[in-house]
């Protein structure tokens, strides 16, 4: 069973509705037995790094999510993903879960090439770090396949090997 962490942000419902259509069970929840119960989990995300922050706080789901994130797979997305990493600079600087080393950061900063514009809207070829063709993450994606992005912020100062970037061009 996948559990989608309820903590007052994002299409929790619509993200259940996907994941039943394709065979998986899954349970929207801010029950800590649920959780730990869960074989996967999810944490999605929708809105500024702050604020999902302090709600997710709120629930008292943080020690739980980072003690079951050691024993089973946990997928961020979206603003789920961002709070993986130590901290964001979103309005300000924020910590977050620290389950990823690194920051949060606004893409427009470190664009040296004017033509670019923020925010990043569009399909992208993926290329996969090399060395990560065996992750699970990528069992079902191949080098060079496109990927629908909506971004304004980006993952720096991590390993190399955290991250599958597009071609922003």
């Amino acid at each position: 069973m996948i559990a989608i962490l309820d903590y007052g942000v994002g299409n929790l419902f619509s993200l259940r509705s996907s994941l039943q259509q394709l065979g998986l069970q899954a349970v929207v929840t801010a029950d800590a037995d649920a959780i730990r119960a869960a074989d996967r989990l999810i944490l999605p995300g929708v809105g500024a790094f702050g604020d999902a922050m302090a709600k997710l706080t709120a629930t008292g789901l943080v020690p739980v999510l980072k003690e079951q994130a050691e024993q089973k797979p946990l997928l961020g997305i979206c603003l789920g993903m961002q709070l993986l990493f130590e901290k964001s600079c979103e309005y300000g600087e924020h910590r977050g879960l620290g389950l990823i080393p690194g920051e949060v950061c606004p893409l427009a900063d470190d664009l040296t090439d004017p033509a670019l514009k923020v925010p990043h809207i569009g399909w992208n070829a993926m290329d996969i770090v090399p060395g990560r063709e065996a992750d699970p993450l990528f069992k079902y994606v191949r080098d060079g396949e496109y990927f629908y992005y909506v971004h304004s912020y980006y993952g720096k100062n991590c390993a190399a090997n955290t991250l599958a970037v597009s071609d922003y061009s």
